[in-house]
């Protein structure tokens, strides 16, 4: 199961899957979206492709996602849906900001949970958690956000492992997908080198799995961003994350 699996980071893991052999089930907002995707990827891999619409936002969508896990075991999560966010801290218009911490956070946990239980009880299965080398630094609530994301999956690799559950932590840089682009993000102020291929990042992750890994951070260049911004000077990298940041705005 990949959920947000119809664009971006979510439909280049449902493509390296599909490409294994793995038959899929694709969790997104837009029915008509996920018809035309689940068929594609059924005629070119030959693989099973179900689908289920479903709104992370909300907590009917979570609850239907939770429930088909329950009713219907997956051998793989990848716990993958979110959306883009650059909104102020201090102001009275917070509903974008609950609304990312339901979808990016809220939802991620449950839906990690529900698989992780069913997974344990049967004693193997694979989650893949996107969380993001932002989370390593103060870049707005996107970045708490996931945060959140990586310390709860690495709780979670701690707690599933001694039952043959795997959890993978997934920490993708910036990928040039339309991610920002539906988010009306500007990122004219960041190279062209810097950008990753999401076809690239979700086979590394795969490739994560196969090794063993508990944690990923596809390419080498974001593999030295990570430690620069998790060891870095705190002034420093803040004034790094600043100059981002004023970039960012349309």
């Amino acid at each position: 199961m990949i959920t947000g699996g119809t664009s971006g980071i979510g439909l280049a893991f449902a493509k390296a899957l599909a490409a294994r052999g793995c038959d899929l089930t694709l969790v997104a907002r837009n029915r008509a979206r996920l018809d035309d995707v689940s068929g594609a990827l059924a005629r070119v891999y030959g693989v099973d492709c179900d689908v289920l619409a479903a709104d992370l936002g909300t907590d009917g969508g979570v609850l239907a996602v939770c429930e088909r896990l329950a009713d219907r075991p997956v051998e793989v999560l990848v716990n993958n849906a979110g959306q883009g966010l650059h909104h102020e801290l201090a102001t009275e218009d917070t509903k974008p900001l609950e609304d990312a911490i339901f979808l990016m956070g809220t939802a991620v946990v449950r839906i990690g949970a529900a698989a992780g239980a069913a997974m344990k009880g049967r004693g193997h299965g694979v989650i893949v958690n996107t969380a993001s080398v932002s989370g390593l630094v103060p870049m707005g609530l996107y970045s708490a956000i996931k945060s959140l994301v990586k310390t709860w999956s690495e709780s979670l690799t701690i707690e599933l492992e001694p039952h043959g559950v795997r959890v993978l932590t997934f920490m993708p840089g910036w990928v040039r997908t339309e991610f920002h682009e539906r988010s009306h993000i500007s990122t004219s102020n960041l190279p062209g080198f810097i950008w990753l291929d999401a076809d690239d990042v979700a086979r590394a992750a795969l490739a994560a799995v196969d090794a063993g890994k508990t944690s990923v951070t596809p390419s080498l260049k974001f593999k030295v961003i990570s430690s620069l911004a998790a060891h870095g000077p705190r002034r420093a990298v803040n004034a790094v994350v600043a100059k981002i940041n004023r970039g960012r705005d349309r």
